[in-house]
């Protein structure tokens, strides 16, 4: 049943009537969805695969032919789908979410996730269905004419399933161990050390290893061949800490249009990241999970919710710390390089693949892997300041000197409880800035960024603005808070380990931080009890803390620069990420309605362009 209602949900993705009404474009509705095909499942033929939907539709890209292939599919005439059908409203839906694509800087086939991440849908079905499929191991052809490559056509070497549902071992694939269950994943994540690791030392080396001889279904159709194709010569890439491009809903509570951060985004957005590393994420439980497996909508209520089986490590939150716990950075590359040999043999073929060399193609899956293990896996997500619904700045902010020397850490002391979902910690920003700028009379909330317990890490000033956190100290550093009071009591090991490790390093990494950087308490240098007695002693422990006070900086200092009054500018975006403002939403109890503004305000069109660096 459950992989009928994957394969009816994809074919109606295509089909569906463009003029239905929509949902907003939030989980639940497409969780709503499942939920209601899953009640119309039994009464659907076995031979209505959506697969042949979603290959019959109007798209013909080389993913499109990966799934075809991969997933399994035969012709089918629209015609003939199932008369059962979605209500008006879910139709509408799923024909928002039908394809995942950017355009004019807005991304298409999104949605907004509890947890406050948006989420693209297509790689997130694609993942299910090859985890419900069982993770099949597909042997690629070593020879060109091995099998046709007429587009349908699928070559004859599929490995078969493994009787407990799981693909049997193969060369650069990890082996799934029985014992492996949920518990396991949620248990070791988000408490898993992923970092930045050496990537580097472990990667194929084309002149040193033939090619691969397999791929992994479910690698391929979520993260594989969307990392290789966007790595391919020519192709749009990023480099600064996230990889892939951010964006700003129109709206939190009812939200339609999800537009990019960075204009010049490629296909491999945050969004995309997020909903491939899902189906991945999921696909391998399903494909683990013996019969009878839960129903979709109950499980994507549960990985996006509370957590699957009740266990909170193992839901949407900390996708990158599970994803980094089931895969390897050498094997991931040896996954990408299968999967972009296989699209070279899947007709037609991507013509930047055409006549490229096992070695450049090992090439390709090196820097890719590099990129996203270091850039994404190894970061923590950041929630821009549009997500949690941040007022404007007031005032001409003021840029920092780049890179910095210090991190100075803090602990909020109010709100005191930690903040474990999105919609606390939101909450908890916006009343934090509203004291800043209203009690304190400041510019604007005085962090640069803030960390919660629920996984994510809340975008205050950001990494170009001066903030307004260490007294005598602000142009100097970054500073961190973590929410609560940590006077007795310790955050989180997951909090910990953000301000510890994967916020500094990837700092670092994109040039922000200096790698040399030292790490102070706030009280080092400010008269107060801030971060805590329990986090100062744990700061103490930490590889860059540094026990000397410093000096304040001279009066007499260099100027700083000043931003003109503008609030935000689009052409800017990518370097300056956090000059996106707006007002918040109704989406949360007890706050003002509203609605967050494009990123381009009347204020800010109507006024001379921004003095931002190239």
């Amino acid at each position: 049943v459950a992989q009928r209602v994957i394969w009816i949900l994809l074919g109606l993705l295509l089909w569906s009537d463009p003029g239905a009404a929509s949902l907003p474009l939030l989980m639940k509705s497409v969780i709503q969805a499942l939920a209601e095909l899953e009640q119309k499942a039994p009464a659907v033929k076995a031979s209505h695969k959506a697969s042949a939907w979603l290959l019959s539709g109007p798209s013909s890209g080389p993913y499109n032919h990966l799934y075809h292939f991969l997933l399994g599919a035969r012709s089918l005439d629209a015609a003939e789908l199932d008369p059962y059908s979605l209500s008006p409203e879910l139709q509408g839906l799923t024909k928002e979410v039908a394809r995942h694509g950017v355009r004019d800087g807005q991304e298409y086939g999104v949605v907004l996730a509890p947890d406050g991440s948006t989420v693209a849908v297509e790689p997130l079905l694609a993942g299910l269905q090859a985890g419900l499929q069982g993770r099949r191991v597909i042997n690629l052809p070593l020879d060109s004419t091995a099998a046709s490559r007429v587009a349908g056509v699928t070559f004859p070497d599929v490995a078969a399933i493994a009787p407990d549902g799981r693909a049997p071992s193969s060369p650069g694939l990890r082996d799934a161990a029985p014992d492996v269950t949920t518990a396991n994943i949620g248990t070791n994540s988000p408490d898993a050390t992923t970092g930045s690791p050496d990537v580097q030392a472990s990667l194929p080396d084309a002149k040193a290893k033939s090619p691969p001889t397999t791929v992994d279904s479910l690698l391929a159709v979520t993260l594989a061949g969307n990392l290789g194709l966007t790595f391919l010569p020519g192709s749009q890439t990023q480099s600064h800490p996230g990889l892939g491009s951010e964006g700003c809903w129109d709206q939190l509570s009812a939200p339609q249009t999800f537009r990019l951060l960075d204009p010049r985004a490629s296909l491999l957005t945050m969004a995309f990241l997020n909903g491939a590393l899902d189906g991945f994420i999921l696909g391998d439980y399903l494909s683990r999970t013996p019969e009878p497996q839960p129903s979709l909508s109950h499980l994507l209520s549960q990985y996006y919710g509370a957590g699957v089986a009740g266990d909170p490590g193992f839901r949407s939150n900390f996708r990158r710390q599970n994803g980094a716990a089931l895969t390897s950075a050498p094997l991931l590359a040896q996954q990408v390089w299968g999967t972009l040999v296989l699209l070279q043999r899947l007709e037609p073929v991507h013509p930047q693949l055409q006549h490229m060399s096992q070695e450049r193609l090992a090439q390709v899956a090196t820097n890719a892997t590099k990129e996203f293990t270091e850039a994404f896996l190894g970061c923590p997500a950041i929630h821009p300041r549009c997500r949690w619904g941040a007022a404007p700045y007031r005032g001409r902010p003021t840029l920092l000197h780049l890179p910095l020397g210090f991190l100075y850490v803090h602990h909020t002391y109010v709100p005191a409880p930690p903040c474990t979902d999105f919609a606390r910690c939101a909450a908890n920003m916006r009343s934090m800035q509203r004291y800043h700028q209203d009690t304190q009379d400041w510019e604007d909330i005085g962090y640069s960024f803030v960390v919660g317990s629920d996984g994510y890490v809340y975008e205050g000033r950001g990494w170009y603005w001066v903030g307004a956190h260490t007294l005598g100290h602000n142009s100097r550093g970054f500073g961190v808070a973590i929410v609560g009071n940590y006077t007795a009591a310790l955050p989180t090991e997951a909090a910990l380990r953000t301000v510890r490790d994967t916020l500094p390093s990837c700092a670092v990494r994109a040039g922000l931080l200096r790698p040399d950087y030292a790490l102070l308490g706030h009280r080092q240098l400010v008269r107060t009890d801030c971060p805590g007695d329990a986090l100062f002693d744990q700061l103490r422990t930490w590889p860059h803390f540094t026990a000397v006070s410093l000096p304040r900086l001279h009066p007499r200092g260099p100027p700083p620069l000043q931003l003109p009054a503008c609030n935000c500018c689009a052409s800017q975006a990518p370097y300056f990420p956090a000059v996106y403002s707006g007002n918040p939403g109704p989406a949360f109890a007890g706050h003002s309605a509203g609605s967050i503004p494009d990123p381009v305000t009347s204020a800010c069109a109507a006024s001379p362009a921004c003095a931002f660096p190239a």
